[in-house]
Order: C-alpha cells, then structure tokens, then sequence
C-alpha cells in the first residue's frame, strides 16, 4: 500500500517536473501558464465536473455531500480566525493582514489538490475533491477577498462586490450546480456527451500539474525571505488546517474517502489567486506570489508523508 502510494506521488513529480522542464527550455513561457489555467478553470474542470458527477453522485450521496461542505466550511472560518490571531500576534502590518489569513487558512483545490486526490485515491474521489474546492472558492471569493480588500481600503466596503460575484458565479460553480439539478432529475446524459466531457475532463490533471511547474520555474530563490509571517502560513496550511478538521469529521457519519480527501485537501499549498487577487487590489502580490510559490515547493515534501501515515492509519 505505501509503495503503490509512493508511486502515485511519483507521477505528480514527473508530471510537474516535465512542465517545470519544458518551461525552463522556453517551450512554455508566462502566456503558456494563463492558457494552461483559462483552459482547466473554463473547459477542462466543467467538463471534469459533468462526467464525474452525474455518474457517481447519487440523491442518497448529496445529503453526504453537503455535510461534509458544511465542515469544510467550519473548519475553514476556525482556521481564518486563528490566522488573524497569528497575524495580531506576529504583528503582521495592517496593508496585509488580510491576504496573511488567506493563505493562512485556504488551500490550493484544484490545480494541486485534484492531481493529487486522484493520483491516490483514484477517480471516484473526485466527488469529494468538488465539494470541498466549491466550499473552499465559496469563502474565498467572499470572505476572503473581503479580507484582501480590506488591506488597501480601510473604510467601509461592500461584503461583495460586483468583481466577487462574477468570480463566484464562475464555469465551475455553473456546471456544479448544473450537475446537482442533472443527478435530482435523475436525467440520463446521452453517451456521446459523457465520453466527450470525459476525453477533455482528463485534460485537467496533467494541465494542473504543468502549470504548477510553470509556476516552480518562476521562482527565484534569492527572492525567497524566511520569515515568521512565511513559517506560520507553512504551520496553518500543512499542520492547523488539516489537524482542525481531522478533529471535526473523525466521528462523523460520513464516508471514510470523504475524511481522507478532506483532510489531505486542507493540507494543500496557498491559492494562487490570493496573489492574483492582491494585485488586482494593488496589495502586496509579489510577497503573496513567492509564498504561495513557497508552499507549493514544500508541499512536495509534505504530501508524501500525509499519504505515508494515510496508508498506516487507514490499512
């Protein structure tokens, strides 16, 4: 069990390390790296979203589903508030803070979290997987962006606003819905339009794990500045986040690759949007982009070790 662990960790190395490679011979540049992400968060996820789950959801397993959003989403405002206290502690500077407990407290779902679930768990993990990334984009976009807006703007401001909303009611967050109302209905798709979702959906994997080396590529170490704000946010992504809701699900009546996925979903590096976000607002983005860079560097360390004491805790 540990080696066949180890070996799905092996594919997410050589599959991040080939797009790491190409980018670093110039065959994939910056341009490469917003097509790669256009094209998972617009064609690739949605398609993923229609072929997995209106064929692996059932109306019995939504009542499943949305209890385990409901403690995602717990888990995520405990770990959001502890990561203000850090930020008060540490004196982290108002112009911010905002984005410190973003990264703080919210993982990278998607373009890391998928590869990997599926990678280890398999493809009926994927269930699992969207529902925490629509819990996880959910607080993001609203509470979290918030948090970031806050930052540059002290006064008062809207909870959301017009940007946020368009960003909530994105492809993903569409197809979602759409495919929960698809499963209510019990409506059948033909099987010309599963088998095509399915051929572009399995493009979102490998695209995710070239971007993440695309991104890898970028960072320049003499650019990377150890500090307490860096080495708190490495606590609260792979220690707080998921020792909180290992807590909360370890007696609930959920399905036990529910908890797994949960748990090893929460120990993912920071979004990658917290950094776009912050530049939009004119925050602290190229502080946000080397953490976020950072976690994802470490997170290559971190995840085989959470699928290590996996394979042991759950033989």
């Amino acid at each position: 069990m540990i080696l066949d662990a180890l070996q799905s960790v092996m594919t997410i190395f050589l599959l991040t390390a080939v797009g790491f490679y190409l980018s670093k011979k110039q065959w994939f540049d910056e341009n490469t790296g917003k097509l790669f992400s256009n094209l998972i968060i617009k064609l690739s996820l949605p398609a993923f979203m229609i072929s997995n789950l209106t064929t692996s959801f059932s109306r019995e397993s939504l009542n499943n589903a949305f209890e385990g959003a409901g403690a995602a989403f717990l888990t995520m405002i405990v770990t959001y508030v502890i990561g203000n206290l850090v930020a008060t502690f540490l004196k982290v500077d108002k112009s911010r803070r905002g984005l410190f407990n973003v990264m703080f407290a919210l993982s990278n779902t998607i373009f890391i979290g998928l590869p990997v679930n599926t990678a280890v768990f398999g493809a009926e993990s994927t269930e699992y997987v969207l529902i925490y990334y629509i819990t996880n984009t959910l607080f993001f976009w609203t509470i979290g962006v918030y948090g970031i807006r806050r930052d540059i703007d002290d006064r008062r401001i809207a909870f959301l606003s017009k940007k946020s909303l368009k960003n909530i009611i994105s492809p993903p967050i569409i197809t979602f819905a759409i495919s929960i109302v698809i499963v209510l209905l019990d409506v059948r798709l033909p099987k010309f339009i599963l088998s095509t979702c399915t051929y572009i959906g399995n493009l979102t994997t490998p695209l995710s794990l070239f971007f993440i080396g695309i991104t890898l590529s970028r960072l320049n170490l003499k650019d990377i500045k150890f500090n307490r704000e860096n080495g708190a946010i490495l606590i609260g992504r792979f220690i707080l986040a998921p020792l909180l809701i290992f807590l909360l699900i370890r007696n609930m009546d959920m399905p036990l690759l529910m908890k797994k996925v949960f748990i090893l979903e929460s120990a993912m590096p920071a979004m990658t949007q917290a950094a776009i976000v912050a530049e939009a607002y004119g925050g602290d983005h190229k502080n946000a982009a080397v953490t976020c860079m950072l976690t994802t560097a470490v997170s290559l360390v971190i995840i085989p070790i959470y699928i290590i004491l996996f394979t042991i805790a759950f033989k």
